[in-house]
C-alpha cells in the first residue's frame, strides 16, 4: 500500500471569496487576512488578480511584506487565466510573484458553451501547456493549473489534461467543482482514480451549491492522500465565495481534526493552529460586513450554546457529554469587553491629539507630533480607504508598515 499524503490548505478568501456578489473587501482588509491566514498556519493564501490594475499596488505590496519577513510560511499565490498572454502580464504587474494558479475550463458544456466554436479541447490542452510552461520560464517556483468545472469533465480528459501540466512543469493539479455538482462518494472515487494515474498534488475547490462543500472537499482530500500524494483543499474564511459560497475554513479543519472517520485517515498540515479560528472568523465578518450565521460550526453565536434541559444537565456536568469540541479549541472563551464610557477614536477626520492618544492605549509612542501626523494621514485615509472604523490590528499595522500601507491604499486609474 503506498504511502499516505497530507492535507495542506490554499485559501481562497481574497480571490474567490471577493467574487461574492454585492459585496466588497478593501485592500487592507486583504492584506490584514493574508497576515490572520499566515499566523493560522495555512499553507498558501490565493491573494487576488495580478493581472487586475486595482490589484497590482496591493499584490506588489504583500510581496514586498513577505520579503520584509512579515509572513511567516505562508504562500502568496496569484490567480489567472491559463493563456500565455495573461502569465506575461503577470510578471510585467508583480514580477517578484512566486506562486500562480493558472485556470481553463475542461468540461465539453463549458468548452461549447462559453468559446462557442472557438476552441476545442485539444486547444485548451495546448494553451494550458504553453502557459506552465512559460510561468516556470518567468521564475514562477510553483504553478498549479486548474480545471474549471472538473465535475462535468469526462475522467481520461481530465487525465490527458493532469499529464499535459506535469510535463509542463506543473507541480499541483486543481479539481474545480465549479457548479457545486459532487458528492462525498462519487467525488472520493473520481480523485482517488486521478491520483492514482498521474501521482500529482491534487487541490480540492468544491462550491456549496449542494450543501456538501467541506463533506466534498474532504472525502477528494482523502481520495487522493489514499493513493499515496498530497492534498491541497481550497477553502474560504466563514464560507463566502460565488453563489452559495465555498467549503468554509473553519469547518474543514474541524472535519479533518474530529472527525472519527478522518482524523486518522486523513493526516491534516501540522503548522494549522484552530485556536486562531474565533479571530479571523470575527475580523472577515466585520470587513466583508457579514454576519456569521447563528449556528455557523465552532465560531456562530450558538455554537456552544444550551438551553434544552437533559443537554444542559449534560454537558454541566461534563462538556464533552454534549460538545465534540471546546470553546478553547477554536479561540473562544475568553470575554470580550465592550467600553461603555468615554471613547476616543482616530479615522478620517481625527486630529493628533486623539490619535495620540489611541496609540498610546496599543503601547505605540511617537517621538514627536510630525512622526505623529504622518501616521495620522495615512490612518485618515485608511478609514476613508475601509468606510468603517478601524480595528487595532490594523492600527498596528499601519504604524509598523507605512511605506507599504502607503502602495496598498493607492490605486492609479
Amino acid at each position: 500500500m503506498a504511502e499516505k499524503g497530507k492535507i495542506y490548505l490554499i485559501d481562497v478568501t481574497n480571490r474567490d471569496g471577493v467574487q461574492t456578489s454585492r459585496i466588497l473587501l478593501p485592500k487592507l482588509s486583504k492584506t490584514m487576512l493574508n497576515l490572520y491566514l499566515d499566523e493560522m498556519g495555512v499553507y498558501q493564501s490565493e491573494i487576488g488578480f495580478p493581472t487586475l490594475k486595482h490589484e497590482v499596488n496591493y499584490i506588489n505590496a504583500n510581496l514586498d511584506l513577505a520579503e520584509l519577513g512579515a509572513f511567516k510560511r505562508i504562500h502568496l499565490e496569484g490567480w489567472a487565466r491559463a493563456i500565455p498572454e495573461d502569465v506575461e502580464l503577470v510578471f510585467k504587474n508583480c514580477p517578484k510573484i512566486k506562486h500562480l494558479n493558472l485556470s481553463v475550463s475542461t468540461s465539453e458544456i463549458m468548452i461549447q458553451g462559453k468559446f462557442q466554436g472557438r476552441k476545442t479541447f485539444n486547444d485548451i490542452v495546448k494553451g494550458m501547456y504553453e502557459a506552465v510552461k512559460l510561468a516556470k520560464e518567468l521564475g514562477a517556483e510553483t504553478v498549479g493549473f486548474n480545471a474549471e468545472d472538473a465535475s462535468r469533465t469526462e475522467l481520461s480528459r481530465l487525465i490527458e489534461f493532469i499529464l499535459a501540466g506535469k510535463e509542463a512543469g506543473g507541480d499541483r493539479f486543481r479539481y474545480c467543482d465549479t457548479v457545486g455538482c459532487e458528492d462525498p462518494i462519487t467525488i472520493y472515487e473520481r480523485i482517488h482514480t486521478l491520483a492514482l494515474a498521474t501521482q500529482i498534488p491534487i487541490e480540492m475547490h468544491c462550491h456549496n451549491d449542494l450543501g456538501m462543500a467541506e463533506a466534498v472537499s474532504v472525502a477528494g482530500a482523502q481520495g487522493t492522500v489514499e493513493a499515496g500524494v498530497d492534498s491541497f483543499i481550497n477553502t474560504t474564511v466563514n464560507g463566502y465565495g460565488e453563489r452559495a459560497g465555498n467549503a468554509d475554513l473553519v469547518s474543514t479543519i474541524l472535519a479533518l481534526k474530529f472527525s472519527h472517520g478522518l482524523k486518522e485517515k486523513c493526516p491534516i498540515d501540522n503548522h494549522i493552529n484552530l485556536k486562531l479560528a474565533w479571530k479571523i472568523a470575527k475580523y472577515a465578518s466585520y470587513a466583508f460586513n457579514i454576519p456569521i450565521p447563528i449556528n455557523q460550526p465552532g465560531v456562530g453565536a450558538n455554537a456552544f450554546a444550551h438551553e434544552s434541559g437533559i443537554h444542559a444537565d449534560g454537558v454541566l456536568k461534563d462538556r464533552a457529554n454534549y460538545e465534540l469540541y471546546s470553546p478553547e479549541d477554536v479561540g473562544r472563551g475568553e470575554p470580550e469587553l465592550l467600553e461603555t464610557g468615554r471613547i476616543i477614536t482616530t479615522g478620517e477626520y481625527g486630529g493628533i491629539k486623539g490619535f495620540r492618544y489611541v496609540y498610546s492605549k496599543l503601547g505605540i509612542e511617537f517621538p514627536d507630533d510630525n512622526e505623529a501626523r504622518k501616521i495620522l494621514e495615512l490612518v485618515q485615509y485608511a478609514n476613508l480607504h475601509t468606510q468603517k472604523p478601524l480595528t487595532d490590528d490594523e492600527l498596528r499595522f499601519i504604524a509598523t508598515y507605512p511605506e507599504i500601507v502607503r502602495q496598498i491604499l493607492t490605486v492609479t486609474p
